[in-house]
């Protein structure tokens, strides 16, 4: 298939990475609905004419947020009209897992400027380079990950909208398991997760400036932007596991042949 083409955007003015997976054609020739399932950055900053939107036109009935604790506290969405908001964080913070896969907090006051001078780390790569795999071994993601889907399987009319910060690794995350069941090869999988570089491509650039070694380039981009080949490379290790996404999805996920057959039939046309 040709995945050459980009996703469609909602018009969101206010809110990063916003956009839907409506328009993509999976290997059997059948079509992702446009306006149902949505992906995005967080709402803390969302325009009353942006929220309207997701309200009004694309009726979202609910609200997917894979941040930690810290982030929601921190910048909170805002309240969306007619939609059931789901907090579901993608780590556990009770664990070590946060401290294994995140960077110190202090960098998140500038994640740019930060690693511009802090790429060169070895700590920093070993974080960049652990952050997928960690994430999608852990029972207590994969916990999550099941009940996103499954609360999706439970919307029964309107749209769904799944966000983390800057909408696109743990959000990414959603959208490849969720392809996954709707029947799309790694190649779509990778061809929508890729997409979050389109929106954050300066910045990324920009940090590069200030480093000059593929490994640091490799840290910026799996912070700034989205990483590829750490991103497949973990996809890879479900696929050896289940022996496929689909097998990830219903051995993992608990995704029954009719939890998936609802999905396509209200998803695919």
């Amino acid at each position: 298939m040709d995945y050459s083409f980009k996703t469609q955007g909602i018009g969101l003015n206010t809110v990063i990475n916003a956009r839907e997976l409506g328009g993509y054609v999976l290997p059997d020739g059948s079509r992702i609905k446009h306006g149902l399932l949505l992906r995005g950055g967080a709402l803390d900053e969302a325009s009353d004419g942006d929220l309207a939107l997701l309200s009004e036109k694309f009726r979202v009935k609910r609200i997917f947020d894979f941040r930690t604790s810290g982030e929601v506290g921190y910048a909170p969405d805002k309240y969306l009209p007619g939609a059931d908001y789901v907090w579901m964080p993608a780590f556990d913070e009770e664990s070590n897992m946060m401290e294994q896969v995140s960077l110190p907090k202090e960098a998140y006051r500038d994640l740019k400027g930060w690693l511009s001078v802090n790429a060169w780390r070895e700590d920093v790569q070993r974080v960049a380079r652990e952050m997928y795999p960690s994430m999608m071994s852990s029972s207590f993601t994969r916990v999550q990950y099941s009940g996103f889907l499954h609360n999706i399987l439970d919307t029964t009319d309107g749209a769904v909208y799944w966000h983390c910060s800057q909408g696109k690794d743990r959000t990414g995350f959603g959208a490849a398991v969720l392809l996954a069941a709707l029947g799309a090869d790694m190649d779509l999988i990778m061809h929508d997760y890729e997409i979050s570089n389109e929106f954050y491509v300066k910045d990324v650039q920009e940090a590069y400036s200030h480093v000059s070694t593929d490994a640091e380039k490799e840290a910026i981009l799996t912070f700034v932007g989205v990483n590829r080949k750490y991103f497949r490379g973990a996809l890879n290790m479900l696929e050896e596991e289940c022996g496929s996404m689909m097998g990830f999805v219903q051995k993992q996920l608990n995704l029954t042949d009719g939890d998936i057959r609802i999905l396509r039939e209200r998803y695919l046309e």
